[in-house]
């Protein structure tokens, strides 16, 4: 049975990763949840992260903060992909052990493996192949990310657990055009398109990648479980196991929307990885299943976005 009484700090409580985990931790009962903002706690600073964990007694730890983004943002900002993400992930990883949290969970992303790995992509597929070179830096931060992880579990015998999501999507999400990822950026394109009246939106490559999508808070269900699995260590992949085309998801995404326009591609833009479909048995064998269909998930995100719209000024392309 879970200990409700762990004091729980969740970095990146205000992304779309963080403030779901918070939502299924206290939808499970913890009472201790812990959050900072960076007004609050600048994760890049280690100063502040080691005073952080010196004074607040923490258990367990969700490292969900992470300098995130689409194609464009990782491919014009690299130092920041990894910079960043490295200063983030080393000071909060090496603070929590040296304050003694035996139980850490690392959140990465799929593009970590090879851009020409067998598809779907077992765990064992890591440092097999070349990069996809659009978002290597953020890829090598968060292979950097993990292997730290595992070196603690090796040396100190922590149980530091690192989850790689596939693409994910839901509440929160970023629908800044200049940085998003591919379905936020679609839901947002259409429904400007559907409001004004626009003939065709055009959309970045040929539409014929295929990859696969994982409803946030289904996310969230697996890194709780992950943390509450005695003997849970290493790398597991969190997705659905299925994908479709970027045109068949724009298909998906029009329709819900509401935008009946024609649909054009830029194929002078780059395309990234031909296919990312994860496999997700590794996880599915402590018991875990994704729950939300795409269909019903980007139903409810475009709910979400649009009272997100409603409620403040969102940021011109």
């Amino acid at each position: 049975m879970a200990d409700l009484e762990q004091r729980i700090y969740v970095a990146g409580h205000r992304g779309m990763v963080g403030s779901a985990i918070v939502r299924e931790l206290r939808r499970q009962g913890y009472r201790h949840v812990i959050t900072r903002g960076r007004d609050e706690l600048d994760l890049e600073n280690q100063n502040q992260v080691n005073r952080f964990f010196c004074t607040q007694k923490v258990d367990v730890v969700y490292l969900a903060a992470a300098k995130v983004g689409g194609i464009l943002a990782n491919d014009t900002y690299p130092v920041d992909f990894l910079y960043r993400n490295l200063m983030i992930q080393n000071n909060v990883i090496h603070a929590a052990y040296a304050s003694g949290v035996r139980r850490l969970l690392f959140l990465g992303s799929s593009c970590i493996y090879p851009k020409l790995a067998p598809q779907p992509i077992h765990e064992d597929a890591l440092l097999t192949g070349p990069l996809e070179p659009t978002n290597e830096a953020y890829a090598i931060a968060k292979i950097a990310g993990l292997k730290l992880c595992e070196a603690y579990n090796r040396q100190y015998g922590t149980q530091y657990v690192c989850a790689m999501p596939t693409n994910l999507y839901g509440e929160n999400d970023n629908y800044d055009l200049r940085n998003s990822h591919v379905l936020p950026a679609l839901i947002r394109k259409f429904h400007e398109a559907r409001e004004t009246g626009a003939p065709s939106v055009t959309l970045w490559g040929s539409g014929t990648p295929r990859r696969e999508f994982l409803y946030v808070d289904d996310l969230a269900r697996a890194c709780a479980l992950l943390m509450q699995v005695d003997g849970a260590r290493g790398l597991y992949n969190v997705g659905v196991g299925e994908d479709l085309t970027i045109a068949e998801l724009a298909g998906i995404v029009a329709e819900v929307v509401g935008y009946q326009g024609e649909l054009d591609y830029d194929r002078g833009k780059p395309d990234g990885t031909p296919r990312k479909l994860l496999d997700v048995s590794r996880i599915q064998a402590l018991g875990w299943r994704a729950q939300v269909g795409l269909r019903r998930g980007i139903e409810m995100t475009y709910h979400h976005y649009l009272r997100q719209a409603a409620s403040q000024p969102l940021p011109t392309a």
